[in-house]
């Protein structure tokens, strides 16, 4: 079947069988090839994936194509986190990366990403050269003709591990005496937080540590309602904290040891203050502007520059080529820090949280509220909302007039960063993204008291039907 590829910022991703077959994904890596070829630099792509359904077999496909191409694959034999290859790119000096991966989407997913030699995500001038390239392919291309040749294989797991040794204190973990439960939910990071954090002494337990390429039958997801099984450990061995990565290694969750799941808004902010604390990084902090407000405040805090991006990594990863961020993040788990990747690392950060716990001898909630008692407390929350067609129609045309009140309560500024964001006078706020490719708003905000959350995100989902 032929279908119109399109990639995001996290590259195209469809239902395997349905629109991901073996033609559309020659046709997709063929339009990479023709990128690749066209670029001055390296005629090498790593080429790497998930544990996903059949992911071998896209891998094996991808290299033929690519050679046929006048491009030299690099293989990547076992399953790899997004943030490795990443880095493998940049250490190699690559033509960039073909990932076979659907992230944290359900299991009857699959994708293709694919990066630029710098390790990012192609921006999208590069994926409009590659989707206008598939488009002038001829339907039904043929596949490369089957041969027994053997293409280079690559083990990015030793110098990806050897660089988080070196941007993370593992000795303190293990002189803090730290126990850790990880929980690769099936995922591309089996064997790497646990080993690395072994080798250096950690005791760590570990669950759903084996392949199901089924993700147990949901999404590879690391958000609360799914770590029950990783609460339990901690548990079970008197962990101290629970880390957890999604399918692809690029997203975290992070569980307290009381059992309290710390949404990654927090665990941003927790991780920007310990840096500038233990690093002295001072040279600026990003975040989407759908990412909590504390970071702002604690950027004002330190007199740091702070950078508000678009939602979409790839802003962030731009600032870290450029030097300019000690570290930057997302609300939807995705965080890299100075000297590393312009890509987001659950691995990485992960054990920074197993760090700082390890450091400051507190738990995170303890050091959440000394932070709330240093800058002032946020409560931020998100919600989907599915939308009419007609319901979709009038709210796009609502959100392109200034609003000067949501529930009765003055709007003190508009910021159109990315969709329509509120500021309200206390420093609470309200954001709303519409998705591009389904009817569904995003309804984000941020509360300065606890006990405005539920009405503030109330007044939030009724200006969208009122």
């Amino acid at each position: 079947m032929t279908a119109e590829i399109k990639f995001g910022t996290s590259g195209w991703r469809a239902i395997v069988a349905e629109d991901f077959t073996m033609g559309n994904i020659r046709r997709a890596v063929a339009g990479i090839a023709q990128y690749v070829a066209s670029q001055p630099g390296a005629r090498t792509v790593l080429v790497g994936r998930d544990p996903r359904f059949l992911g071998e077999m896209f891998v094996a496909e991808a290299a033929k194509v690519l050679a046929a191409h006048g491009v030299a694959p690099l293989v990547i034999p076992e399953p790899a986190p997004t943030p490795a290859i990443a880095y493998a790119v940049r250490q190699r000096k690559t033509g960039g990366s073909i990932n076979f991966t659907a992230s944290h989407n359900p299991p009857e997913y699959n994708g293709i990403k694919y990066s630029t030699p710098d390790g990012a995500p192609a921006l999208p001038e590069v994926t409009k050269q590659i989707e206008a390239n598939i488009r002038a392919l001829q339907d039904g291309t043929e596949a490369p003709a089957n041969s027994d040749a053997k293409f280079e294989e690559v083990d990015v797991k030793p110098e990806y591990l050897k660089r988080l040794g070196e941007l993370v204190d593992l000795r303190a973990i293990r002189k803090a005496g730290l126990k850790v439960v990880f929980d690769p939910f099936w995922g591309s990071a089996r064997g790497y937080s646990s080993e690395i954090l072994r080798e250096h002494g950690v005791e760590t337990a570990t669950v759903h540590d084996y392949r199901d390429v089924l993700f147990g039958g949901h999404a590879p997801e690391p958000d609360d309602h799914l770590l029950g099984a990783c609460k339990e450990k901690m548990k079970e061995t008197g962990a101290a904290i629970g880390i957890a990565t999604d399918g692809d290694a690029d997203r975290f969750g992070v569980v307290d040891g009381d059992g309290t799941f710390v949404q990654p808004n927090y665990i941003i902010a927790l991780l920007f203050d310990y840096l500038v604390e233990t690093r002295g990084w001072k040279n600026g902090v990003a975040k989407s502007v759908a990412t909590t407000n504390l970071i702002n405040a604690l950027a004002e805090e330190y007199k740091i520059p702070l950078y508000e991006t678009p939602v979409g990594f790839k802003y962030i990863g731009e600032l870290i080529n450029e030097d300019k961020i000690a570290i930057g993040g997302e609300e939807s788990a995705g965080l890299t820090i100075r000297g590393h990747v312009p890509e987001k690392d659950g691995v990485l950060a992960g054990l920074l949280v197993a760090e700082m716990v390890a450091v400051r001898g507190r738990s995170l909630g303890e050091q959440l509220r000394q932070l709330f008692t240093k800058v002032g407390s946020y409560y931020p929350n998100r919600e989907n909302f599915r939308l009419t067609p007609e319901v979709k129609e009038k709210f796009t045309e609502k959100i392109k007039v200034d609003p000067t009140e949501l529930g009765g309560r003055k709007v003190t500024q508009v910021v159109r960063t990315d969709g329509l964001k509120l500021i309200l006078a206390d420093g609470s706020w309200v954001a709303y993204r519409l998705s591009g490719t389904e009817p569904v708003v995003r309804v984000y905000s941020e509360a300065r008291r606890e006990g405005d959350r539920g009405p503030l995100s109330q007044a939030a989902k009724d200006w969208v039907l009122a």
